[in-house]
This record gives structure tokens, sequence and C-alpha cells, in this order.
């Protein structure tokens, strides 16, 4: 079996998989960082939203191969005490109902406010068109985003 290396949060880790394993598995099964969700496996929900090298990628689209040698950044890389901007705002505006959506809403609100330090309602529209919530808190995930870009108090 083919090794390959990846730095995970900030960590270089190597691993031993094959070539097309999606990195939601080996993020989850392999080097169990399970706050990266499964929902579809198709890239249409957003559960497994990542950060590959500040870019919010589906993580169940985007193989182990494709991923090697590049910077992953997942929720639970994104503060390791809950201090982001994103995740104080989610928590602010009370997003989360079930909650299993919102760690890739959290990386992709992230990666957007990377982008674009104060979006339009346009640009998170935009962000968040290829995720669901099945709880349906899009109103609230607006509120957070411009929260976390302080747009909001």
């Amino acid at each position: 079996m083919p090794s390959y290396q990846l730095t995970v949060n900030g960590r270089v880790r190597t691993v031993d998989a094959e070539a097309d394993t999606p990195l939601l598995w080996v993020l989850r099964d392999t080097l169990g960082l399970t706050g990266t969700k499964f929902g579809c496996g198709q890239g249409v929900c957003g559960s497994c939203t990542v950060h590959l090298d500040g870019q919010a990628v589906k993580s169940c689209q985007t193989s182990l191969k494709e991923a090697s040698g590049h910077a992953v950044i997942t929720v639970e890389g994104l503060s390791k005490d809950g201090s982001h901007p994103v995740q104080q705002a989610w928590i602010a505006e009370d997003v989360a109902q079930c909650g299993y959506c919102q760690p890739g809403m959290i990386m992709t609100a992230a990666a957007l406010l990377k982008r674009k330090a104060h979006p339009t309602d346009g640009d998170i529209d935009e962000a968040f068109a290829d995720h669901v919530c099945r709880c349906g808190t899009y109103p609230r995930i607006r509120q957070a985003v411009k929260r976390a870009a302080g747009g909001v108090k």
C-alpha cells in the first residue's frame, strides 16, 4: 500500500492508504478526526467541508492523492478552544439545532471570511449554495457569518 504525506491541523502525517481513498475517510477513520462529517458522499451537502491550502473543499470528493503534500485544516484545527471568531459567532447566534452539518458550515464560513472580510448577503448565499442544513438554520448562519465579520454586535 502506498504512503502519502499531508499536513493536518499543522502536524505532518504519513498515511498508508490507496490513492483514491476519499480524504474524508482518511481524516475520520485513519486519523480519528471525527469532526468532519459524512453526509451524502457526493459533494452536494457540505457536511464534510475542510480547508485544503486555505480553500474550502468537500473531503468526500477529494482523494488522498490530491491532498498529499498539502495543508489540511479540519474543524478541530480551526482553534483548540473554540475561540475562532466563526465558532464564537455560531454560539452567539445559536446556529446549531441538530448540529450535524455545522462543522462543514463553519469551515465554509471561515474560508469565506479569509477570502472576503466583509461579505454581502449574496456572497454568503453563494458560499453556502452547495450546503444543506436539514434544520433550516440558514438565517442564523447568515447572521453568524456577519457577526464573525464584525457586522453584527
